[in-house]
């Protein structure tokens, strides 16, 4: 007998989806940034400055995620009342384009006579060099057809002079595009960065705060050439990158050799320690957006999301700076006064909880940092008494 009522089987049920919300689609890294920076907003581009910059306070996750959504930071500080007050002046970036132009005029024959009279080692002095076209269609373009010239130059055993090279430097989880002054192909497979700086080098010696900056600087760009040179049959990046500044007063040009293996194993350091942007813009709230149009509150509560770690040397690196001031001073926090004040205070965290310690008000008596306040305090103390007591202190 069938096991199916008269009439054959019954009809087929269309299978319904369980009740419930839709899922939502998935959101590349892409889409979300470019949300946050803004629908209509071009992303800014984060060179080396910036980059050596943001390895520098690795700990700040606020730079971390604007610079990897592309955000503009002076628009943005604008946009929140508190201006960068700082930057190149028009003067000295014409200045700086006109002496580059000097260098690297008929073929780089300067730059090379240069480079060779630095870091000659016995070769053949450079009678020209190859200098390949790095024309492409954006950054990403740009970066594989300078990986391709950086490959072919090596092959062909000659000197070969790249001009504004496009490297691309993996930051965060984000890709970073860094565009160095030019990269000198050598005919054993030496890779040599080049930084052409407008300020002057006097007596064969140049500001130490300038050629710091630049060393850094120079060492983000050997980090991009690492990855190229690793899957480069003969390649080798120089750690000795070579300084062209004008020769004292004038506009003729001189170099010198700076040697940046520190810098690029404190950058590669700092960098492996950056937060991943995609996991910072997780945890910010729904609806957040950096986008200049919106109002100051809205970019105020936006930024506020994002922890920061400010310090006074972000002053004369970051362009929102002033506004991280502004914060940590209406927290009172320990921050502003410097990192070396903050590693010698310990768990106290607040301006008012260290004058609270010293006055012997809060904190506990045994803590190594509570005991040497409130000696500090009692010192300060008795000095203030005898002056006021008419002893004269020596």
């Amino acid at each position: 007998m069938s096991e199916y009522p008269a009439g054959g089987p019954p009809p087929q049920i269309p299978a319904t989806r369980a009740p419930g919300p839709r899922p939502k689609p998935t959101t590349t890294l892409r889409q979300r940034l470019a949300e946050l920076r803004g629908p209509s907003v071009a992303p800014h581009p984060l060179d080396a400055r910036a980059l050596a910059a943001l390895a520098a306070n690795p700990g700040c996750k606020r730079r971390a995620l604007l610079d990897g959504a592309g955000v503009d930071k002076a628009v943005l500080a604008t946009a929140l009342g508190s201006p960068a007050a700082f930057g190149q002046s028009q003067f000295a970036f014409v200045r700086g384009n006109a002496f580059e132009a000097k260098v690297k005029a008929d073929g780089g024959t300067e730059l090379l006579r240069l480079l060779f009279e630095q870091l000659g080692g016995g070769a053949e002095a450079p009678a020209e060099a190859t200098v390949p076209d790095l024309t492409a269609a954006g950054p990403e373009g740009r970066a594989a057809r300078t990986a391709l010239a950086l490959r072919e130059a090596t092959a062909a055993g000659g000197w070969a002079l790249l001009d504004h090279p496009m490297l691309a430097l993996e930051v965060a989880g984000s890709p970073a595009y860094l565009e160095p002054d030019a990269v000198v192909v050598h005919p054993d497979g030496t890779w040599t960065v080049v930084e052409i700086k407008s300020f002057p080098m006097i007596d064969s010696s140049a500001d130490a705060a300038k050629v710091g900056a630049a060393a850094r600087q120079s060492a983000v760009y050997v980090l991009a050439l690492e990855r190229i040179a690793s899957v480069t049959e003969g390649a080798e990046v120089g750690h000795r990158v070579l300084l062209v500044c004008p020769k004292d007063f004038s506009n003729l040009p001189t170099a010198s050799v700076v040697d940046v293996r520190k810098q690029r194993a404190v950058t590669s350091r700092q960098l492996t320690r950056l937060t991943r942007v995609e996991d910072i813009a997780a945890a910010l709230p729904e609806g957040a957006t950096f986008d200049p149009g919106r109002s100051p509150e809205e970019l105020g509560s936006a930024v506020e999301a994002v922890p920061a770690a400010y310090a006074p040397e972000c002053l004369a690196a970051c362009e929102l700076a002033f506004h991280c001031r502004a914060k940590a001073r209406a927290e009172g926090a320990v921050e502003s006064l410097g990192r070396s004040v903050r590693g010698e205070l310990g768990g106290l965290t607040t301006v008012a909880g260290v004058l609270a310690a010293a006055a012997g008000k809060e904190g506990d008596p045994a803590d190594p940092t509570v005991a040497a306040l409130r000696r500090a305090a009692a010192l300060r103390a008795e000095a203030l008494a005898g002056v006021d007591g008419g002893v004269p202190c020596h």
